[in-house]
């Protein structure tokens, strides 16, 4: 996802450590930065930094090796070691040695071989390619949401199509459980295609391969292939394409279940923010205007001013039929009695 697109991590960080409150979890067993790791591949020590802002972004070869190696030292087998490379590389039928490079840190390893690494280790599509920030992004909602269902098919099937890639006749077998498995090469082209189709240029026109190829110092000649089915791209072309056009770092990759699944949490988080603005109004209103000027300002009030301004604003939400008054149904208790008609 483009970095101007990105929401504030540490607003998301603020936000999941009030909910998980609410919900009377521990916030900071819900945050751990080892969790948070754990989910993102994002090294512990990097993650407070990422969530501040201030990370500086590794190159993609390296950050797929340490991503590689980090799976290797957290999801070992029943023995507690690490799974050999022989035993990884088995998953898409090729041999130990083609991961070689990818461990010791020398090179990118095949499109097919990284769907085949994530796949052995059960991680999302994204984890070997995705940058920092949208890895712990993803962690952050993970720890703050749950995948729901689908309640009587009222989901629009076309803004689920626009988000994951599918057809809506995939969308629904995959809600019923009956997900079609397309050969990895038919996919990645299927969902190139579609962002060529649906994120187009002002003027209405898909992005020519040159403009794409351009954004990752590469010639629209290298995207040919891809464009016409016929094969897969590397993987600095795919993290390029992804990059390009705003996506999440496993939008090709990512089997249809998975994108489904994506899609329905960045649902199901905006009806929950929805939801708790139609309950709290004054959340609506400061999400819709930029209080931070009056709050700096308001902060270097004296006692006095701070009574003259809550004075102020009950004076408003009177006017508006807001103000609860105390000992009234629906206002705080008057302290030190029990309301008329109550049993203390």
């Amino acid at each position: 996802m483009r970095a101007a697109a990105r929401p504030d991590l540490a607003a998301i960080w603020r936000r999941t450590w009030a909910l998980a409150q609410e919900h009377g979890q521990d916030p900071s067993e819900v945050l751990a930065v080892d969790r948070l790791s754990h989910l993102s591949g994002v090294e512990p020590g990097r993650v407070p930094q990422v969530v501040a802002g201030t990370a500086v972004e590794a190159p993609l070869e390296r950050r797929v090796h340490q991503r590689f190696m980090r799976l290797r030292a957290t999801r070992r087998d029943k023995h507690g070691r690490e799974w050999p490379l022989a035993a990884i590389a088995d998953e898409f039928d090729a041999p130990g040695a083609s991961l070689g490079p990818l461990n010791a840190g020398t090179g990118l390893p095949r499109m097919g071989h990284a769907a085949g690494v994530q796949r052995f280790f059960g991680v999302h599509a994204g984890f070997l390619l995705a940058d920092s920030k949208s890895a712990v992004e993803r962690a952050l909602a993970l720890s703050a949401t749950t995948v729901p269902t689908v309640p009587d098919g009222r989901d629009d099937l076309e803004r689920l199509s626009y988000l994951t890639g599918m057809t809506p006749q995939a969308i629904r077998l995959t809600l019923d459980g009956r997900p079609p498995r397309l050969p990895l090469k038919e996919q990645v082209h299927l969902r190139f295609e579609h962002l060529r189709r649906t994120r187009v240029r002002e003027d209405g026109q898909p992005h020519s391969l040159a403009a794409i190829a351009k954004s990752f110092d590469a010639s629209g000649q290298s995207l040919t292939r891809l464009a016409r089915g016929e094969g897969l791209p590397n993987l600095a072309a795919a993290a390029g394409i992804q990059r390009f056009y705003g996506v999440e770092g496993g939008f090709l990759l990512a089997d249809d279940t998975e994108a489904l699944s994506s899609a329905l949490a960045l649902i199901e988080g905006e009806l929950e923010s929805a939801v708790r603005d139609r309950q709290n109004p004054m959340l609506a209103v400061l999400r819709a205007h930029d209080v931070r000027s009056i709050v700096t300002r308001a902060g270097r009030l004296s006692p006095q001013g701070w009574k003259s301004l809550a004075d102020h604003l009950d004076d408003l939400l009177a006017r508006e039929g807001q103000l609860r008054v105390p000992g009234t149904k629906g206002g705080a208790p008057i302290e030190g009695a029990a309301a008329e008609g109550e049993t203390p």
